[in-house]
């Protein structure tokens, strides 16, 4: 297949042949390819300035990402037949990793498919395209799900912040089967019903899988407050393997109603709720002197651009030490983030700046990663984001 060319500055192609699929625009030399004379979604074989070739791209050029690698082979583009050989691959990790049809089928990137995220809800497939490029083959990416598992139902969740960058319309569709309502998952053993309509992106968060399970391992017998709780992940998973009380604290009326179903949908007594702004209730409970064993802070991301950085650290220091504040002489704070502008090192950075703040003396227990059904590509920082720390705080140890 013969495709218009793009051409990078000189030495742009650096990142590219380190392991990175992205191309900003202003790597583009746009005297020999001007990014106007490319239609959004369309394909285009890369060159280096020394006209080399590179692969082939998605193109949108009206993006600061204006290309996204699809193949290192410029002779093939994505077609169909190509998309769905690598949903197929990607399948075979998720049904070897899980023992249940309940994972993040496809993670972008990370599985050859920029701009593509698929859930898996056992028959029930969410499916949200981000890209110009992935918008364009939206009918062959239907195909390939009703070809490779057969669900009841398909929903097109197309209502990412992603798409308006991206010059794209924002729509929720139901392609395939019945309409749904509420998705049904099942992870660490553990049963939740969440809301689709108004839920948070494809509705459940699959990526701090395996940190909500070592949580578990804490939680017999302990007081346990989950903080930026959404339908209860962290805080029902505690309660179910033991835990003697749960508050689950968040801003949405819609969240903790989920919460309360599902506590009730796991038979657990020992669940409560607060509705209100994170950091004043958290204030408002330092104030009333609460303390609880266990307190879990798993915030959305705080730093959503770089330009947010610094105020984004302020944020995350300033819940950690009233997390601390409110935890018992020997208690546990699980300290997350989905950040990808925060590293580990400097999430672990705050956490001890917190605690020297408030003069607690902190042990690091466990750090914790994102779900093998998010894999990091290692040229590509972006697709490493979830990080999370287990950490014991001690009252006047030293």
């Amino acid at each position: 297949m013969k495709f218009p060319v793009l051409y990078l500055r000189k030495g742009a192609e650096r990142r590219l042949r380190a392991g990175h699929l992205w191309v900003y625009s202003n790597e583009v030399d746009t005297q020999r390819s001007p990014l106007a004379g490319f239609e959004s979604g369309s394909q285009a074989e890369l060159r280096s300035s020394q006209d080399k070739p590179l692969g082939t791209v998605f193109v949108n050029p009206n993006t600061l990402i204006c290309g996204r690698l699809i193949s290192r082979d410029p002779a093939h583009g994505m077609t169909a037949q190509r998309l769905t050989h690598r949903m197929e691959m990607a399948l075979s990790l998720r049904e070897r990793l899980f023992p249940e049809p309940f994972y993040r089928w496809v993670f972008g990137d990370s599985d050859g498919l920029s701009g593509l995220v698929i859930d898996r809800f056992a028959d029930v497939v969410v499916v949200q395209i981000s890209t110009a490029g992935m918008e364009v083959m939206k009918e062959a990416i239907v195909r390939a799900v009703q070809r490779l598992v057969h669900p009841k139902a398909i929903v097109l969740k197309n209502d990412g912040k992603m798409r308006q960058v991206e010059g794209l319309a924002s729509y929720v569709e139901h392609v395939d089967g019945v309409p749904v309502d509420s998705l049904q998952v099942r992870e660490n053993g553990v049963d939740f019903e969440v809301p689709l309509a108004g839920g948070q992106k494809t509705g459940w968060f699959y990526d701090h899988r395996m940190n909500r399970q070592r949580l578990q391992a804490y939680a017999p017998g302990k007081r346990v407050l989950d903080v930026f709780s959404y339908v209860g992940g962290w805080g029902i998973q505690a309660a179910a393997a033991g835990a003697s009380h749960v508050t689950c604290l968040d801003s949405s009326t819609q969240a903790l109603d989920a919460v309360h179903h599902n506590a009730e949908l796991n038979r657990l007594a020992n669940v409560e709720s607060i509705e209100g702004d994170a950091f004043e209730a958290l204030k408002a409970l330092c104030d009333e002197k609460e303390k609880y064993d266990i307190v879990v802070l798993d915030p959305p991301a705080l730093i959503p651009r770089r330009r947010d950085q610094k105020a984004g650290e302020q944020a995350y220091a300033r819940l950690n030490q009233l997390a601390l504040r409110l935890l018992e002489r020997d208690g546990l704070l699980v300290s997350a983030s989905c950040s990808m502008h925060l590293s580990q090192e400097k999430l672990i950075d705050i956490i001890r700046g917190s605690g020297r703040k408030i003069d607690r003396f902190v042990q690091l227990l466990e750090q914790g990663h994102q779900a093998p059904d998010h894999p990091v590509v290692p040229g590509i920082p972006e697709t490493d984001y979830i990080k999370s720390c287990f950490v014991r705080s001690l009252t006047g140890f030293l």
